[in-house]
């Protein structure tokens, strides 16, 4: 087995990855567990740990311990404090929160990115994907538009390798209450099975863009079509997310300079960037898939610009 040099931890809200990294950001193990800030284990954050990576730990005492996403957040292990846009991979490292959670261990979190402004935003997570992404493909960071699908959307843009302003779309969380907590998802609720028709949800989409005043006037159509008989009340959540991410994407379009933005890269989980990819191809807008394994590239990146590796 390769030699270990960091132990980088992708730690979000609902799951916790861990990857054991050579050199080169070279992945020597990867694991998973649903260990996410709101779904601890007994012992809480440092039981996760322990129990994701004490075994690597134990074999190589001191290996230098960094993690992204929500677990430097107010409700994580430690706050991190934001780190201002334009942020790059410098800035992040400059700004790592450093803290001792047991004897011989030492542990650093990534900042999040903060956007000021009469909209401010923020994120914790995709940054260091970012980074990760410009490391692995360097042609990107003069200039590059990304679209990072989730529950919470980001729309970013990059110059000279650093994140210089970005939206959020709370897309998916808006697509989980309606179809969790609302009358729009009761026809696929009763009809007690989930499918994946991409015709509806390419329909949702294309509702949206030949409509100028967007989804909102759309969404209770979810349930008339499927009284009408229309739609299968199946298919009635695909039509739904059809609508919410033809709407943001519409939104995105008209708030920014994101249509005239090359190249356009979707990052994140492979099926949700297809659901996306699909979308923007009903507006003529073509797109491609980064490849995986942005994150634990960026927590390398970030590691070897703190100084984190000279240690190991």
């Amino acid at each position: 087995m390769p030699q270990a040099r960091l132990i980088a931890l992708d730690w979000g809200t609902s799951s916790l990855r861990a990857y054991l990294l050579g050199e080169g950001a070279a992945v020597v193990e990867a694991r998973q567990h649903p260990w996410g800030i709101l779904h601890l284990p007994e012992g809480g954050f440092a039981a996760a740990l322990h129990g994701v990576a004490g075994d690597w730990l134990a074999a190589q005492p001191g290996l230098p311990v960094i993690a992204s996403g929500m677990v430097g957040s107010a409700q994580g292990w430690r706050e991190a404090a934001y780190a201002p846009c334009p942020a790059d991979g410098r800035s992040l490292a400059d700004q790592l929160l450093a803290f001792e959670p047991g004897p011989g261990l030492r542990m650093h979190v990534v900042p999040g990115v903060r956007l000021a402004g009469e909209r401010p935003d923020v994120m914790r997570g995709e940054e260091t994907q970012i980074i990760g992404l410009l490391s692995r493909e360097p042609a990107l960071a003069a200039r590059c538009a990304l679209v990072m699908p989730g529950t919470h959307c980001k729309w970013v843009q990059v110059r000279d390798a650093a994140i210089t302003t970005f939206n959020t779309y709370m897309t998916g969380e808006l697509f989980a209450l309606l179809a969790q907590h609302s009358i729009l998802g009761r026809p696929a609720r009763e009809a007690g099975t989930a499918v994946a028709c991409e015709a509806a949800f390419e329909r949702g989409v294309a509702a949206v863009r030949a409509h100028a005043a967007g989804a909102t006037p759309l969404l209770f159509s979810a349930r008339t079509l499927v009284l009408g008989g229309q739609l299968a009340a199946a298919d009635s959540l695909e039509y739904l997310s059809g609508l919410l991410v033809g709407e943001e994407i519409r939104c995105a379009l008209q708030s920014g300079p994101h249509a005239d933005e090359l190249p356009r890269l979707l990052v994140g989980d492979a099926a949700l960037c297809r659901r996306y990819q699909r979308a923007l191809a009903l507006f003529g807008l073509p797109s491609q898939l980064a490849a995986d394994g942005a994150a634990p590239a960026g927590l390398w990146q970030i590691a070897m610009s703190a100084g984190l590796l000279r240690a190991a």
